[in-house]
């Protein structure tokens, strides 16, 4: 199932804020993280970017670039196991690249959850494993040219 994120508002604001929804990007981003995206960034392999579903273009998904092929990018999620990537729907055209995803917030709270912990230590250490940047993984490529 492909990844679904909130609707992108066409580039008339350079960043925005999105919701994630759907497993496919685990373990760099989780159902209900929040990500910061750039509108018209240029992409390369490696980065996490926002497309439009090549079947369902009302489906917004998440994906890394693996590589430049013919026709566009090959994408593919993180996790192998969700599927809904280039192996189901081939090489997404560049027209349907929305945005490039440039941060990510974790949506759980230790402080929030029940009667859990809610020391400025928990609070601390939530904030700065929370909030990161979402790097591009330059061996995205290689791994996928090894298979």
């Amino acid at each position: 199932m492909p990844e679904a994120v909130e609707e992108v508002r066409e580039a008339k604001v350079p960043f925005q804020i999105i919701e994630v929804d759907g497993p496919s990007m685990v373990p760099t981003l989780y159902p209900g993280d929040w990500m910061l995206v750039q509108h018209g960034a240029r992409v390369r392999p490696g980065d996490v970017i926002v497309l439009r579903h090549p079947f369902q273009q009302d489906l917004l998904v998440v994906k890394r670039i693996a590589e430049r092929r013919d026709g566009g990018w090959w994408v593919l999620g993180d996790n192998p196991g969700a599927g809904g990537d280039s192996t189901v729907y081939g090489v997404v055209p560049d027209e349907l690249v929305l945005a490039k995803v440039r941060g990510r917030l974790r949506r759980r709270r230790p402080w929030a959850e029940g009667e859990g912990q809610r020391s400025v230590t928990a609070v601390l250490s939530w904030v700065f494993s929370a909030v990161r940047p979402v790097l591009s993984d330059r061996s995205a490529s290689r791994r996928l040219r090894a298979r």
